[in-house]
């Protein structure tokens, strides 16, 4: 891979979307223009973007520039590891089966299911009284 390659991938999770590009280069992670520690302050959702480079031992090695849209920050952490993902996918085909089977090639489908009329949620019914 050469120096100025850019590698592009897409990440979904809940209604969020992230545009992910990685670059080579000393493991910078940029988020929406902001550094990954302003615009993910817990520790828990910088683990989860950080998760596809543990995995494969590559830590240090890409710098990471992401734009993320829609949802929540959980959400949207969520669709930059799955881009992140996808995007190491293309750098070695071996890291294929170690990011399958650890599930972050696969895009979770779960979504908030709406509310329907006559109900006070998606499912909860009201309170029903017998007398």
């Amino acid at each position: 891979m050469s120096a100025e390659t850019k590698l592009y991938a897409t990440g979904h999770r809940k209604n969020a979307v992230a545009r992910v590009w990685l670059t080579p280069g000393e493991g910078r992670i940029t988020i929406n223009k902001r550094t990954i520690d302003e615009y993910l302050p817990s520790s828990a959702l910088q683990q989860i973007v950080l998760e596809p480079f543990a995995l494969t031992g590559k830590l240090g090695i890409f710098n990471v520039d992401a734009t993320a849209s829609g949802g929540g920050k959980v959400g949207q952490a969520g669709a930059v590891r799955h881009g992140i993902a996808r995007a190491l996918e293309q750098t070695d085909e071996t890291l294929h089966t170690p990011l399958r089977v650890s599930g972050l090639l696969t895009r979770d489908p779960r979504v908030k299911e709406r509310k329907k009329y006559g109900r006070k949620r998606a499912r909860r019914g009201f309170q029903f009284s017998k007398r």
